[in-house]
């Protein structure tokens, strides 16, 4: 179906864009590219209050905190303290358009399936609680009473262990709080998260290897690091205030080495907006001084041929009676299992290292050697190591490289994952787990008399899988886009039509509502840029970034609407709705006036890790979470550092047959989305305009799989070939991607990605090497439209 204003968008910004040639982009992250994006999307939301009432005061001190990547608020911030994604996520927030009871009477869900994710999000901000009229298939407006009674009776009447309690990163750290709670009291540990789809392999690998899930870094440690080590994660797009750090690391001389399968700006060439010179013509800085293309899933690869150097230099220096390489008084006394490691080092070859990271030798001893050299390393990555079957092996394996030269508990060294959403790592600390054992749950029980749920619960994937079996029977949401960014989407789509109740806390329309269950209800809130206003007066929330130091945040804007209520009062209202929660002693309504309590709340159930919480939040740069290995305190079973043996040399599949056929798709954001957000067709960085509908390709590949470039293709799993999974309408892209492996666009490839393909410890979603084959969509399915055109 054609959505009506079709023929508008063809003559529109967009405009015969998705045929023409991807163009190489040759200037630098940042810049006037950068300013002009801002510009741009400000003048298409419309959200000229948000640029100068809210963006001034974006993560500062009495400010707000970004809506988007978790990175850290420095103390003392820069005159600009967001970046380009920041600005666009305030900008979505604050866009003028709405999405009333009007325009859902206009248009179906069926029809509003056809639209693309971009223009579902911009219709507008959701204005009024929503309710779906099967007989219409419409969205229809209810009030607030209505709703919560209605959502209420239908839970209370459902087993708990049937529905799931979904949380996006965005939430605060004061609603994470209530929603764990008001799961728990409800009787479940259903709470799957964000952090299930990306950092779950840190939670897992981190805690097994060092005792604590989260990193070691704190942002002063970037101004003492000798050298910066970068690992699957592409700043320019998903973190860029981190480029700020990174300069000023390059302009001392400081090293900095990168492993990712593709060559992004960001890595490359910075040019700050906020130094006049540079904006005036000065030269960009380089950011990585050495950059490796690693083959997807070829990381731990590539690490153990940096530590096989390192090992083998030191055996031949203390056989010599020289300086040894290796840090022996850390090794001793802080770590366990070290000689198993170095016996999987010796056993390892360099052929199997070569061949499954696509890395020479040469080259990986000379990294090992410019890591020998700095006392002070910081190993930084994100989801290009979590991402795959083996993701928490790559992520143990990175701490093992630490390991080694005693890099984890020292100024300027540490383990620093790279969180994507604003406060996905604060839910967690706050008690947003499906495992029993990492919830505080006999002090739950002590502060509001219930017995908490003891039996494990249902993370992503085993949402997912839930659902696809037909067990789960109730989702509620609070935020995120679950369908779209889940895995199996043609799977699953038809599988969540058949719950029994779906629940969306949002601010904006998206693809997740558009399969409601068999009662379903979309409740708009308050977004994080806007005016609180409760019957306690005006109330602020918490969040904690990728460095584990928790900032406040006070809305700035007027709210889009005078009937959004904001996560912790939508909470409250559904939790006094469902009569079992009566149960428990939990102030629902006096928290929902005043968030003060909250926090005095979430310090008493946490008592040394958030003493003096109000009196804290408020402090210039954050105050900091306790972080035992930072102290080389080790609170893992072995009351040591644990070396970890990786499973497999690979973090990807392996198959038995047909290697050669087989390419390795990786998915990508663009620098112009966030998660599932799509703000544009624009990825400046990649040279790519006007479309999503790309394949980008190894030009040898290209040409052994005879395609040409520009060619239309289809994309078909490569694994699991009684259920076929394919995406079809792909332009060929020829591109410096390693050969033996392709890119491509998430969500829209969440359809190549089977459920039970996943890392194995951690259940995060394999999105970073997906088996596929390529043939030319002629021999293909119906092709998918393309949303931009």
């Amino acid at each position: 179906m054609t959505r009506p204003d079709q023929k508008a968008r063809r003559a529109g910004p967009h405009a015969g864009l998705h045929n023409q040639r991807p163009s190489p982009y040759a200037g630098p992250a940042g810049g006037w590219g950068s300013a002009r994006s801002v510009a741009g999307i400000i003048s298409r939301t419309g959200a000229y209050e948000a640029a100068a009432r809210v963006l001034p005061r974006q993560n500062k001190p009495a400010g707000f905190a970004c809506v988007s990547c978790a990175w850290a608020k420095p103390a003392e911030p820069h005159a600009l303290e967001f970046c380009e994604n920041g600005a666009k996520a305030t900008a979505w927030e604050g866009m003028s358009k709405r999405a009333g009871p009007d325009f859902f009477y206009r248009h179906t869900v069926a029809e509003l399936r056809n639209w693309s994710d971009h223009d579902l999000e911009s219709a507008g901000r959701l204005t009024e609680p929503l309710a779906w009229d099967a007989g219409q298939d419409r969205y229809v407006p209810i009030s607030w009473e209505t709703a919560l009674s209605e959502i209420g009776a239908k839970l209370e009447r459902m087993a708990p262990d049937k529905v799931a309690f979904y949380t996006s990163g965005r939430a605060s750290l004061e609603a994470s709080y209530m929603y764990q709670l008001m799961a728990r009291v409800y009787g479940t540990n259903n709470l799957p998260d964000s952090s299930n789809m990306c950092h779950e392999s840190t939670s897992v690998g981190l805690q097994e290897s060092l005792g604590l899930g989260v990193g070691t870094v704190r942002l002063e440690d970037f101004q003492q690091a000798e050298a910066i080590f970068f690992f699957g994660q592409n700043v320019g797009s998903n973190s860029p205030r981190m480029l700020h750090e990174l300069q000023k690391a390059s302009e001392r001389g400081v090293p900095i080495v990168t492993f990712n399968p593709l060559r992004e700006k960001g890595l490359e060439q910075f040019k700050n907006p906020q130094r006049p010179a540079q904006m005036l013509g000065a030269p960009s800085t380089p950011i990585s001084s050495h950059y490796h293309q690693v083959v997807p899933g070829g990381d731990i690869a590539a690490l153990a041929g940096m530590c096989k150097s390192l090992l083998d230099v030191d055996e031949r220096a203390r056989a010599q009676g020289q300086v040894p390489l290796l840090d022996w008084d850390f090794i001793r006394e802080h770590t366990a299992g070290f000689e198993d490691f170095a016996g999987f080092l010796r056993a390892t070859s360099w052929d199997d290292i070569h061949q499954l990271s696509g890395l020479g030798r040469e080259a990986l001893e000379d990294a090992a050697w410019i890591y020998a050299r700095a006392d002070a390393v910081l190993l930084v990555y994100g989801m290009g190591l979590t991402q795959h079957l083996g993701g928490v092996d790559n992520v143990q394996m990175l701490v093992n490289f630490a390991l080694m030269r005693g890099n984890v508990g020292k100024a300027g060294a540490g383990i620093c994952p790279v969180r994507g959403h604003s406060n996905v790592q604060g839910q967690r600390t706050v008690g947003i787990t499906e495992k029993p054992e990492l919830a505080p749950l006999d002090r739950l029980a002590e502060l509001y008399a219930f017995e908490p749920p003891r039996k494990k619960g249902l993370d992503t994937i085993g949402t997912c899988e839930s659902a696809l079996k037909g067990d789960l029977q109730g989702f509620v949401a609070l935020g995120g886009n679950f369908v779209r960014a889940a895995p199996d989407t043609a799977a699953l789509e038809p599988a969540w039509s058949r719950l029994d109740l779906t629940v969306h806390i949002s601010t904006t329309l998206n693809r997740s509502h558009l399969f409601p269950g068999k009662s379903a209800y979309v409740l708009p809130c308050l977004g994080r840029s806007e005016i609180d206003r409760q019957a306690g007066g005006v109330q602020f929330v918490s969040i904690e970034d990728s460095t584990s130091c928790v900032h406040g945040s006070i809305g700035r804007k007027t709210p889009a609407g005078t009937q959004l209520r904001s996560e912790p009062a939508i909470i409250a209202g559904i939790a006094l709705a469902i009569p079992r929660l009566g149960q428990a002693n939990v102030p629902w309504q006096a928290w929902m006036d005043n968030y003060a309590l909250i926090r005095e709340a979430i310090e008493a159930t946490y008592l040394q890790r958030f003493s003096r919480y109000n009196e804290r939040v408020w402090n210039p740069g954050g105050f900091p979470l306790a972080n035992a290995p930072r102290e080389r305190i080790w609170n893992t079973e072995t009351r040591k550092a644990n070396f970890k043996i990786p499973q497999d040399l690979t973090a990807r599949l392996r198959q038995e047959s047909d290697e050669e056929a087989v390419l390795q798709l990786m998915t990508l954001r663009s620098n112009d989305q966030f998660n599932t957000t799509v703000y544009g067709y624009e990825d400046r960085f990649r040279g790519i305009s006007g479309t999503r509908q790309v394949v980008l390709m190894n030009a040898d590949d290209i040409r052994a799989h005879g395609l040409t470039e520009g060619e239309r293709v289809t994309l078909r799993t490569a694994v699991d070939l009684a259920n076929p999974r394919s995406i079809g309408d792909l332009r060929v892209v020829a591109y410096d991607i390693p050969r033996g492996s392709c890119a491509a666009y998430y969500p829209e490839c969440n359809v190549l990605l089977p459920v039970w393909h996943h890392a194995r410890e951690s259940h995060v979603p394999a999105a970073k090497s997906i088996p596929v084959r390529i043939a030319p969509a002629s021999a293909g399915p119906r092709p998918t439209p393309d949303p931009a055109g």
